[in-house]
């Protein structure tokens, strides 16, 4: 990775998020301060890890970072904020959940929340950022450990195949089996099912 870093901080922390797209559970955003001194090979863009990898980076970043925390947003906040500022959310909790306080902050992306101290948002900086890299996917895992979990109390649902995502299989169960808590009803196929719903119950 090659990146020009702001000069003259100490702690530089990189943030992520996980979840815009799910149809259903929470976004999760990470944040996470290096040490330099443990410096930690294979980070990247968690999309482009394969789950056993980013598993075993999971467990290193969380042993060997200075400090790292999670931040989430609910469905709830997700439908009465909209997905962006939720998301904006999330990261400010994971920022603030941090043992120490960074210098700087760099988000993935276009747009950065207001946090207490300077940020940068970077283009693409899952795989050009170490300390972003690491946060998504600390937040990728943790993510995925939701899904699992949902899987376990609706395995019809199959939530551990496609992440709640909005793919075909998801949409086919969704219509068979209808809405569970967690749902995200300001997305529009979960919309677009409570009000087939609902027209079916007024007939």
């Amino acid at each position: 990775m090659t990146f020009n870093y702001p000069q003259g901080f100490r702690y530089i922390a990189g943030v992520d998020e996980v979840g815009r797209g799910p149809l259903v559970g929470d976004v999760v955003t990470a944040a996470v301060i290096l040490d330099p001194s443990k410096p930690i090979i294979g980070l990247n863009d968690s999309k482009k890890l394969s789950e056993k990898k980013r598993q075993a980076l999971y467990e290193q970043i969380t042993a060997d970072a200075l400090c790292w925390a999670i931040g989430y947003a609910s469905p709830q906040e997700i439908d009465s904020l909209n997905i962006l500022h939720a998301t904006m959310l999330a990261m400010s909790r994971a920022v603030e959940g941090l043992s120490i306080v960074p210098d700087f902050v760099l988000v993935d992306g276009n747009r950065t929340p207001k946090f207490h101290c300077p940020s940068d948002a970077i283009i693409k900086g899952d795989g050009l950022v170490a300390e972003i890299s690491a946060a998504s996917i600390l937040a990728k895992v943790t993510r995925d450990q939701q899904m699992y979990e949902l899987d376990k109390l609706y395995p019809h649902y199959q939530f551990a195949q496609h992440k709640g995502y909005p793919t075909k299989l998801h949409l086919e169960r969704l219509t068979q089996y209808g809405l569970i808590d967690g749902y995200r009803r300001s997305f529009k196929p979960v919309q677009r099912l409570v009000e087939l719903m609902e027209a079916k119950y007024e007939c």
